[in-house]
């Protein structure tokens, strides 16, 4: 209960404190913390250990084991620091769900591209087959690998060059009834493009009734798809470790460190786990590591091909690159984008330094790592998010590579970002009109206005036979400098990007899993069931009416037609009267005929697709029907003062700031808490209370 009642004190703003506490709001918080007891992460298993003479800390997480060695110093320190133990290689407990989410996620991914490989490469010896049963031989290429006295075919070792990375694409699954298939089990079809359409058990027949070879030499067998990973900031190896353990599919991953403290303790704890053959420790800078890979493949290419008139040399580049840094990971960002696949790759992302990219104490740091101003506001962690997908987005686009976002998720203390990377000069051009700059009434009403920096609109061509998109300037500003509803004055954020954070698809592969997912593997899956569960309904939202016809190219276009969320909180701060409950304030604006969910990034949110005007007419009314306020305690000219509307409308010059929509203030607003209430998902574990006491990044590792 004590930690319950400091989370929520935690949780009221300075501007709280300038009134009289609501005590409906702190009863409601409390609740909301302490009905979270349940989905505290499942304690480590740890246990001392010797060996090689040495005394250890072995840590069991998921499938695999670390050990950290255990000093009298550490010992010693233990008492005066708590729980934290000054620690040669950085390991956070805390952390759990971050890797267990990881695990899960690149299983979602990785079993959909790995199918896709094995498709594709049977259907290409199909063809081949085909082409030999019907005469058609073909004399055999020099310098293929051989297995059994045949010939591998290259795409077993992955699409080395654009044709064969497009024809493993496929077309993007139609994701417009999200909230109505979000219950619905059944996975998305995929539709390859580019292949034949024979069945797999066909293939397979082919496969096992395939002539020998004269010479006596054994029929070939085509080899597994690789699939490489990359842990460039690896400590302890931990995550390398699990994802060997835990993804069948994985053929290899590279567990990098800079400090030989930590190669050495990935080294030691890849030999206890018994997967040294399939864990390589290098010892570099993570930016070197990544670079190099280019920098090979460009050698090794214009060795094999000086002049281009052959395919290209098979990539070396990863399929997953993960990066986890004690920080920012905007210094990784170029040389990342750079060594994965451009195929299709996945990027993992954190970013813990949220004192920079959810906070405007450091608006120019925000700026020089991400190239964006962050957003002063109760949604600055949204906001966070776009700034650091932005930062991502730029990184890519200067060499032609175009990122999706799967799942954007911002965590405790850090975010998380998953996003698969393509090359596609076209879908680049589209970026511009995708990114925006946010004008914020911070210090009065809390209201937003976005600007975007281009337009990208349908145009019928010269001919009318069809549409093509068209990337024009755009018009601005969408706000003046003082704000429509209170008359504050407004500040910019940004450039951040505008488009969906989340793939409804990605995100329903991994809840379609979780059930299969051991909770002894995986100790965290209630919150995350929960929490990838309220990213869904965050998709839910209708986007506003198009009356255009579709195009191919309408997902490269698509914005977030409403993004960021508010708190009712803090539109009582605004005016200085009792905040309305949840339930209430829902069912007003859907009583209005307006759709209302939850972010993901703080209890108590609102994300609406109704406007400000109407938002502001609601808490009108709450006052006028609920909650009266006293009018002689307010300062004329004020924020509140403007809001509500008092003293003569004629008279002050100020009040020409505001602007009067008197449609708005026709409609009526009924109060229905039943109409309000969220009855989908019961039992869903949605947002997290503190772990532990003193929980938090800990202390940077000490290691040399």
């Amino acid at each position: 209960m004590l930690c319950s009642i400091s989370n929520a004190l935690r949780y009221l703003t300075l501007r709280h404190v300038s009134r009289p506490v609501n005590t409906q709001l702190l009863h409601t918080i409390m609740r909301t913390m302490t009905s979270k007891a349940k989905a505290t992460p499942t304690p480590v298993e740890t246990h001392r250990v010797v060996r090689d003479g040495q005394e250890f800390t072995e840590v069991r997480e998921g499938l695999a084991r670390i050990l950290n060695p255990v000093s009298a110093k550490s010992d010693a320190q233990k008492n005066s620091k708590g729980d934290e133990e000054v620690q040669k290689v950085f390991y956070n407990p805390i952390q759990q769900f971050n890797r267990d989410l990881t695990v899960l996620a690149i299983k979602a991914y990785g079993e959909d591209v790995i199918a896709k490989r094995k498709k594709f490469n049977e259907n290409k010896m199909n063809k081949k087959r085909k082409r030999t049963t019907e005469g058609d031989e073909r004399p055999q290429k020099q310098g293929k690998p051989v297995i059994g006295g045949g010939e591998v075919p290259e795409a077993v070792y992955g699409a080395a060059n654009p044709v064969d990375a497009t024809a493993m694409d496929t077309t993007e699954d139609n994701v417009d009834a999200v909230c109505d298939d979000a219950k619905d089990k059944k996975k998305p079809e995929t539709h390859s493009t580019g292949t034949a359409e024979e069945p797999s058990e066909q293939a397979t027949g082919t496969t096992n009734t395939e002539e020998q070879p004269q010479d006596g030499t054994h029929q070939r067998k085509p080899l597994p798809p690789p699939f490489t990973i990359l842990d460039a900031l690896s400590a302890t190896g931990l995550r390398a470790l699990r994802y060997v353990q835990e993804l069948p599919f994985v053929t290899s991953v590279t567990a990098n460190d800079l400090t030989p403290s930590a190669v050495e303790a990935i080294k030691r704890n890849a030999q206890h786990n018994g997967v040294e053959s399939k864990i390589n420790a290098t010892q570099s800078d993570a930016r070197a590591h990544m670079y190099s890979l280019i920098s090979e493949e460009v050698a090794r290419e214009h060795e094999a091909n000086p002049k281009r008139f052959r395919r290209a040399p098979p990539s070396k580049k990863y399929d997953v690159i993960d990066l986890d840094p004690y920080g920012t990971a905007a210094t990784f960002f170029d040389a990342a984008v750079h060594a994965v696949r451009d195929d299709g790759g996945l990027l993992c992302v954190t970013c813990t330094d949220s004192g920079v990219w959810a906070s405007h104490g450091y608006s120019e740091k925000a700026f020089a790592l991400y190239g964006g101003i962050p957003v002063k506001g109760f949604h600055s962690h949204e906001a966070g998010l776009r700034l650091i997908i932005n930062a991502l987005a730029t990184s890519a686009a200067r060499h032609g590579l175009a990122i999706e976002p799967l799942l954007s998720l911002s965590i405790d203390y850090y975010v998380r970002i998953f996003v698969r990377v393509k090359k596609s000069p076209a879908s680049v051009k589209f970026l511009a009109g995708k990114t925006m700059i946010v004008y914020s009434c911070d210090q009065g009403c809390g209201a937003w206005e976005t600007q975007m920096l281009l337009r990208n609109r349908k145009v019928p061509n010269n001919k009318g036979s069809g549409m093509f998109y068209k990337h024009g300037l755009s018009m601005g500003p969408t706000s003046d400098q003082f704000c429509q509803h209170c008359g504050s004055k407004m500040h910019l954020s940004g450039p951040m990007y505008a488009g969906p954070l989340h793939s409804a698809d990605f995100i329903k592969s991994i809840l379609d899993e979780l059930p299969n997912a051991s909770k002894e593997v995986y100790g965290t899956t209630t919150r995350i069931a929960g929490m990838l569960n309220t990213a869904l309904e965050e998709m839910c939202l209708p986007p506003p009416p198009d009356n255009t016809p579709k195009h191919q190219d309408d997902e490269l276009a698509a914005l977030e037609p409403y993004p960021f969320y508010f708190h009712p909180s803090y539109l009582a701060g605004a005016i200085h009267c009792e905040c309305p409950d949840e339930d209430s304030f829902r069912g007003a604006l859907r009583g209005l005929g307006y759709e209302v969910t939850r972010s993901h990034c703080k209890p108590g949110s609102i994300k609406t697709n109704a406007p400000w005007s109407v938002i502001w007419h609601v808490m009108r009314e709450w006052i006028r029907q609920k909650a009266p306020v006293r009018e002689d305690k307010l300062k004329e000219n004020s924020a509140a003062f403007r809001l509500l509307r008092l003293g003569d409308r004629s008279a002050s010059e100020e009040r020409s700031k505001v602007k009067v929509d008197s449609e708005v203030d026709k409609l009526e607003v009924v109060f229905n808490k039943g109409l309000g209430q969220d009855k989908s998902k019961k039992g869903l574990v949605r947002y997290q209370m503190n772990p532990k006491e003193n929980w938090g990044p800990l202390s940077k590792a000490k290691g040399h």
